[in-house]
């Protein structure tokens, strides 16, 4: 496609409900499920790994927007909570984020409009699945 990225990974069985996934740069991650579903409960669920390419993909817009704007940034924490449905597919119908941002001499502001422009212009994660998934943010700011 002209104008596309194109990216890869590939997800190899284990044994059971386990799974290798491997990320086109290279990197690993093990998936598998609980023991009442035929898993050994030795990796990350794939719906919480979705659930975490949201908070990490807009924990990274939210950190590089704050940084290019040289704010003294001590630490930013995304806590995500989920809800799914109860039928099958058990897709997600809620997903809110809640990032608390410690610095130094931060304004509510910024921080607001660093978490906005995640959520409205530049997380891609949180934008695809925002299609379909009732997905909100807010914030606090921790200044010491």
């Amino acid at each position: 496609m002209k104008g596309s990225i194109l990216m890869q990974a590939t997800v190899k069985w284990i044994d059971g409900r386990s799974f290798v996934g491997e990320s086109g740069s290279g990197h690993s991650v093990v998936m598998d499920g609980p023991a009442d579903h035929g898993g050994r409960n030795i990796g990350i669920r794939p719906m919480e790994m979705i659930l975490l390419g949201v908070g990490g993909c807009s924990s990274y817009d939210v950190m590089d927007i704050l940084q290019r704007g040289r704010h003294e940034v001590i630490d930013c924490v995304a806590e995500l909570t989920a809800e799914r449905v109860d039928t099958v597919p058990s897709v997600f119908s809620a997903i809110h984020l809640h990032f608390k941002v410690t610095g130094k001499d931060l304004k509510d502001k910024v921080v607001e409009r660093a978490v906005k422009l995640s959520a409205e212009k530049y997380c891609s994660a949180s934008i695809m699945l925002g299609k379909s998934v009732d997905i909100t943010h807010d914030f606090e700011v921790i200044n010491i």
